[in-house]
Formats: structure tokens, sequence, C-alpha cells
């Protein structure tokens, strides 16, 4: 290709345009120059549908209309970016499935039966489903699990995590990510050695298990410690968000990679090539 080719560009569709995570991924996506906005959409009797996404989102208009259907506009996106609740993602990845659109995913909170729709889904077309789209996040999740391995089960690890106050899940996605990140370097099995918080008599720590613990308050983004708890030594490896920027422009960098795959389902550690 000569260096005079364009680059195509890369029709993306955002849900939960209105929020806060969703005007900062239409920001993300306009500031990528392979990407352009074609649909953006919110729940129904929202306020907001009819409005100009770029004008919502402070970026200046884009001649996108907000909507309230996904299937309204879903021949006009290649790929959709999904930062929602569980149950709307659930409907979202049929309807992706449906038409072939490959998906960028980073709602958390999955229960089984929906963690099984994602599994369908990803036999259809190209998925990134990862609880944190940051590249430092996914960096300390490589150095997690070189840890847990050199330590083995001659240290003691917990997980600490904090966001703000309006989060309505707990433990995070990516606290979640990194406890298996260890519990798979350790050969366990995380829903065998997890253990959630700790209150009352609880006896002394049982060798080989992964505290998990959360905090909320204030407006937090997200912070999140590793602890390997060893005899004589401590390392602690941490991430501090310090932008939701970050995880935004992850997600468009997702959106960008994924539409160049082969259907299944792969997360942020791919997308950087941390899984080579």
């Amino acid at each position: 290709m000569s260096q005079q080719a364009k680059v195509q560009t890369i029709k993306v569709g955002v849900i939960g345009a209105g929020g806060r995570m969703g005007r900062m991924l239409i920001e993300a996506v306009q500031n990528n120059p392979q990407t352009m906005l074609k649909a953006a959409i919110e729940r129904q009797g929202s306020s907001l549908v009819g409005a100009d996404a770029g004008e919502v989102a402070a970026v200046g208009c884009l001649d996108v209309q907000i909507v309230d259907d996904l299937q309204a506009v879903i021949s006009n996106i290649d790929v959709l970016i999904d930062f929602s609740l569980p149950d709307a993602t659930e409907k979202n990845m049929q309807i992706c499935a449906e038409h072939g659109v490959a998906m960028v995913i980073g709602t958390t909170g999955f229960n089984e039966q929906q963690e099984q729709v994602l599994a369908k889904a990803s036999e259809q077309i190209a998925i990134v489903y990862a609880g944190n789209y940051s590249t430092g996040v996914n960096l300390s999740l490589k150095l997690l699990g070189m840890a847990a391995k050199a330590f083995g089960n001659d240290a003691d690890v917990e997980v600490i995590e904090a966001h703000h106050k309006h989060k309505i899940d707990a433990p995070s996605g990516t606290a979640y990510m990194m406890a298996e990140a260890v519990a798979e370097a350790r050969g366990q099995n995380l829903k065998d050695v997890a253990v959630y918080g700790r209150e009352g008599q609880t006896g002394e720590r049982e060798a080989g298990t992964i505290g998990i613990h959360a905090i909320r308050g204030g407006e937090i983004i997200g912070d999140h410690t590793v602890m390997f708890i060893a005899d004589g030594e401590v390392v602690e490896i941490t991430h501090r968000a310090r932008a939701r920027m970050t995880f935004a422009a992850g997600a468009v960098r997702a959106a960008t990679w994924i539409i160049k795959q082969e259907v299944g389902q792969y997360d942020m550690q791919d997308v950087l090539g941390l899984n080579d």
C-alpha cells in the first residue's frame, strides 16, 4: 500500500451515549483518526433521544442523532462499544451477533447466564471483553502473573480495590481480573480460593486463598493494589487511574484492533500483544 493510500475509517457505535463514560467514548472516537462515530444509543425514554451526540459530548455537532433502538442503527456501524449494564449488554450482544457487528464490551457484573450469551455471541462475531481497558492495568496483569509464579504459595495474596460511591457492583471487574491472573498463574480456580472481606471470628488465614476487598467512596476513579505478603517481605503491585479518558481511549484502540480479527473472544491483553 502506498503512503498516499487512506486507511479505511472504522464506523463506531456507542451505547450509553449520554452518560459520563459514553460522552468520553464519543470524544475518544473523534480523537482517533481511524474511527468515526456513526451511531449513539441511549435507553428508552431518555430525554437525550434526538439530540446530536457530538453536542451532548461537547465535541461539536456530528450530525449523529441519539436514538433509543440499536436495531435502527446497527447497519450503520462496524463495531459497537458497550459499557452499560449486564441486562442491556446481553440484548446488544444478541443483536450484534445477528448482524455480524463486532463488539468492544466493558460491562462488568455478568451472571453465569450472561457469560453463556457472551460465549455464544463470540462464536458468531469478534468480541473484545475486558473489565479494564487501561494499558497500565493490563501491564499490571502481566506483572501479577510473573509475581504469582515466582512466589507460588509462599506468599499470601490480598487484592484491594477502591472506586467512587456511585459504582453499583463489587468487587470491580478489574479486581476479579487481577485475582484471576494470580490464581491462573498458581494453577488455581479462583472460585475455590477467593475470600471476600472478613468479619467476625474467621480463624487463621487459610494458605493459598486470595483475599478480595472493595472500598467505595467519593469520586475515586479506580485504585487497585495486589499485595504478595511473604515471611520477611511484601511486594505490592498498584495501579491508580487518574482520568477516565484512559479507559475510553483504550476501548477505541480495541475497536480499531477487533475489526481486523477472526470470530472469537479476546481481551485487552490480546489487543496490546501481551499474550504473544
